[in-house]
């Protein structure tokens, strides 16, 4: 981890998959984690890791890319993965119920910008993207994160 920008660089998939496992052990319901990058940068890699690390089980994780949300019931409560790439508008995150997860559940979105004037103001951004062999994540923290997410 870079102190300067809370970056670091994630060797292949089982690297990021680990990091996904170490942001999940940390947090809980009503927490949301944003996943930024393009196509192929590790969104569902990072997704996958911690929904495993959240149910403790070896699930396989599939990108909700088609179904938009995939629900997990894990011991801490439920997670909610939810692909937002084939949004359209905003508003249609309602129809999702973006509410009530935000709410109740441990939110991983990815294509966050999809949301808009929805997305939520207290969350932790993980920006990934390609890095030579491997990729490199960039942390960023929103609201609430500013002050209790330190140490990955």
């Amino acid at each position: 981890m870079n102190a300067a920008d809370d970056s670091l660089f994630l060797a292949d998939a089982d690297a990021t998959e680990a990091f996904g496992a170490r942001i999940a052990a940390r947090l809980g319901e009503g927490d949301c984690v944003c996943l930024w990058g393009g196509l192929g940068a590790g969104k569902t890699t990072f997704a996958r890791g911690a929904i495993r690390a959240w149910t403790e089980r070896d699930e396989e994780a599939p990108s909700p890319t088609f179904t938009l949300v995939q629900t997990y019931d894990g011991p801490r409560g439920q997670l909610w993965h939810m692909d937002l790439y084939r949004l359209e508008d905003s508003g249609q995150a309602y129809e999702l119920g973006i509410e009530e997860a935000l709410a109740a559940a441990f939110c991983l979105v990815e294509w966050p910008d999809r949301l808009g004037p929805l997305l939520p103001a207290d969350r932790l951004d993980i920006r990934l993207a390609p890095d030579g062999a491997g990729r490199k994540a960039k942390i960023e923290r929103h609201g609430a994160f500013l002050e209790r997410v330190d140490g990955f």
